[in-house]
């Protein structure tokens, strides 16, 4: 280490404290603090210490540690937030209430915790990191969190807009999607019984649909009570794109649960949007029956485009994945058989001489609580009496439906000159980047479950914030994805697939990365928690000299070679 006077064009030099090392052969040198602020006389002191002069006694340490935070992770993601924008698009520079917000989304990457939680890993003397010091926020309190958290909700149409503007633009497909979370207590107006995507039956609930660009890359959440049908989600986001993003022309693309005939009819069509779904399976059927679809068309390939009455200026593509097939046909088939055996015991029941089963509602709750327990109720034939009880596999209506195992229908207003059959069935795939944000928003990394807000603004600013962290999130993945397990060579994988229909692989890079558990300049793969949690090691360290003991100065430690790399992708500097 060593001092050193940099000119400065306008102003005295700046006095810093550096350090030179070898990199690949060559000398480089890194700034450890700047001293610009400390007297004449401690400077020439502490240039005593580090050229080996003795100008203290022997007994007392030249240095002393006060505090270590963890630096490294924050600068990696406030570093990125600073470099994509994400800063400005909230607000400009000065709004303290910006900050708390930018505190909080960082924070739900590196640590999701309570707002309370929160408030004391940014304060000063609790502090977790160093985020809060980098922020300058000094003493943070939960209810200013709040406050905050009020202020973003009122800018949310605004950072909404400037995302659709920078990651949107007319013609281009825009993925839709819902999920739903569990809540806490029931005072929110939100929160109401609906289908639990959770797993968590008997709690209340809010449903949020999320908006993304082909990419994945997060645009706009809207939150929904919690018993709001999927479809009835859908016209609000139209609105969206036409008066609020002023989107002439886009293409929605929704899962068959959410583009019905009716939305169609209503909302999409009405607005001069294009869309790319599927047909439920009743659709399918229908298409069988009517001899629209003939499976004879898969005897030689795996994809073909049809027409139908039922769907006039409309095209229908036609998949079938022998893999997907394989596993339905399995999947029914250990559910019968398992739905069998619970019967068969009820059966037993029936006959045994002690205690025997006995009268119509006594089985019938039995039997009930069997099929519904498997779900395949429809593939069987039930015969209740007082004293007995038969059942028997509908074995016409089961192989009808084995006949359509493995096959999806995607339907979309896209004309072959414009979208070909495999670029359409692979823009209706792409809805898999909402289900990956949906993963990471809910359970991976930023856990916006379980939502202890009351107020129903206060529900929504919190997603919004879950959201916004996503977005900076999915950044940060895309520059480290060679230091990540993920595929960074997505075309080559594309040729290795017989099809599009066909399951996707991975690249030969990608699997070296996997089985050798290293990247190709030999340093150890990642998944994005341990990279961080690395990245956490770096930490920031608050030292008083032994000569200065009143005049605090701030030293990082030196970055292991992952983590130069990492900061280097993200294009971070320390």
């Amino acid at each position: 280490m060593y001092i050193e006077a940099v000119p400065n064009r306008n102003s005295p030099p700046a006095i810093l404290l550096r350090e030179s090392y070898r990199e690949k052969g060559k000398v480089r040198k890194r700034t450890l603090c700047n001293l610009s602020d400390w007297p004449a006389a401690y400077i020439e002191g502490l240039r005593g210490v580090l050229k080996g002069g003795t100008v203290i006694p022997a007994e007392r340490d030249a240095f002393t540690v006060i505090r270590s935070l963890p630096h490294g992770h924050v600068a990696a993601a406030l570093g990125t937030a600073r470099r994509i924008g994400l800063a400005r698009i909230l607000s400009p520079d000065g709004n303290r209430y910006r900050d708390l917000i930018l505190a909080l989304l960082i924070g739900r990457i590196l640590d999701p915790v309570s707002k309370l939680a929160a408030a004391r890993a940014l304060s000063p003397a609790t502090a977790a990191s160093s985020l809060g010091g980098v922020l300058g926020l000094g003493e943070v309190d939960e209810d200013e969190l709040y406050q905050a958290l009020d202020w973003l909700l009122q800018r949310q149409p605004a950072i909404e807009a400037t995302l659709a503007k920078r990651h949107l633009s007319n013609g281009t497909l825009v993925l839709y999607d819902v999920s739903s979370s569990y809540m806490e207590g029931r005072c929110c107006p939100l929160a109401k019984r609906g289908y639990s995507r959770d797993g968590k039956t008997g709690t209340l609930q809010i449903i949020y649909g999320l908006l993304c660009a082909p990419d994945g890359c997060p645009i706009a959440i809207e939150v929904f009570e919690g018993n709001t049908a999927d479809p009835m989600t859908l016209a609000g986001q139209v609105e969206k794109l036409k008066r609020r993003f002023h989107l002439d022309h886009v293409v929605m693309v929704g899962d068959r649960g959410m583009i019905t005939q009716a939305r169609i009819t209503e909302n999409i069509a009405p607005a001069g949007l294009d869309w790319i779904t599927a047909l439920r399976a009743p659709a399918i059927r229908a298409l069988l029956d009517s001899g629209a679809l003939q499976l004879s068309l898969f005897d030689q390939r795996d994809m073909a485009s049809i027409t139908a009455p039922d769907f006039p200026n409309e095209r229908l593509v036609v998949c079938r994945n022998p893999d997907l097939a394989a596993e339905r046909t399995r999947k029914r088939g250990d559910l019968l058989a398992a739905t069998e055996r619970e019967l068969a015991r009820i059966q037993a029941a029936i006959a045994r001489k002690r205690d025997p089963l006995r009268g119509t509602a006594a089985i019938g709750l039995a039997v009930g609580a069997v099929i519904n327990r498997y779900k395949v109720a429809k593939h069987f034939d039930l015969n209740i009496a007082e004293t007995a009880f038969s059942f028997a596999r509908k074995t016409a209506e089961i192989a009808a439906e084995a006949a359509v195992d493995g096959i999806y229908v995607i339907r979309t207003s896209l004309p072959a000159e414009t979208f070909d059959d495999a670029t359409t069935v692979r823009s209706y795939k792409s809805l898999a980047c909402v289900e990956r944000a949906f993963r990471c928003i809910k359970t991976v990394d930023l856990h916006v479950r379980p939502v202890y807000h009351w107020l129903a603004d206060r529900v929504r600013a919190h997603v919004f914030l879950c959201m916004l962290a996503y977005y900076l999130e999915w950044h940060m993945r895309q520059r480290l994805a060679p230091m990540l397990f993920d595929d960074t060579d997505k075309e080559v994988a594309e040729t290795l697939r017989a099809s599009v229909v066909a399951p996707a692989q991975r690249s030969p890079a990608a699997v070296t990365k996997q089985t050798t558990g290293q990247t190709g300049d030999g340093l150890p793969v990642h998944s994005f928690r341990s990279l961080l949690a690395d990245l956490a090691t770096l930490v920031r360290n608050t030292v008083v000299t032994a000569i200065t003991p009143h005049h605090p100065l701030t030293v990082l430690t030196r970055p292991t070679p992952v983590q130069h790399k990492a900061l280097t992708l993200l294009g971070v500097t320390l």
